[in-house]
C-alpha cells in the first residue's frame, strides 16, 4: 500500500520527473516471465510442427 508520506512526495514532484516515474513503473510491468514465455515458445513450435505436417491447416487473413 503506498504510504501518505510516498504519495505526497510522488504529487509534489514536478510534471518532468512525474512522468519519468510513471515511465519507470510502465517498464517494470512490461517484464515478461521466462516462464510464461519458454511455455509460448514451446506452443508455437509444437502448432508449427503440426503445421509443416498438415495436421493444422492456417487461416486465411481477410482485412475488412
Amino acid at each position: 500500500m503506498i504510504t501518505k508520506e510516498l504519495q505526497a512526495q510522488t504529487l509534489s514532484l514536478n510534471p518532468i520527473d512525474k512522468i519519468r516515474l510513471v515511465e519507470m513503473l510502465l517498464e517494470s510491468l512490461d517484464k515478461s516471465d521466462p516462464e510464461i514465455e519458454a511455455t509460448w515458445v514451446a506452443e508455437s513450435e509444437r502448432r508449427y510442427a503440426a503445421f509443416k505436417r498438415v495436421e493444422m491447416q492456417g487461416l486465411t487473413f481477410k482485412k475488412l
